[in-house]
């Protein structure tokens, strides 16, 4: 699954607010929501993170295995 743990301490370096990616960059709130549940979001929002924050795609998401996943790697 993809995590993105690693936005919120970017945008905390950065000092870039929730607010700040509503209000300024235009992206919406539902987004940040499904950022904060780390549901799916686009490329397209991705890209516009990275491009906001001045960052690389790694500094915002990260990949962790399912443990199920997890579980067959072990077999």
């Amino acid at each position: 699954m993809i995590v993105f743990d690693k936005l919120w301490e970017t945008m905390k370096a950065k000092h870039v607010s929730t607010y700040a990616l509503r209000d300024r960059f235009d992206i919406d709130s539902r987004t940040i929501r499904r950022l904060r549940a780390n549901q799916t979001v686009t490329t397209d929002t991705l890209d516009k993170l990275c491009r906001i924050l001045d960052c690389k795609l790694y500094e915002i998401a990260e990949y962790l295995p399912e443990e199920a996943e997890k579980e067959d790697s072990i077999l």
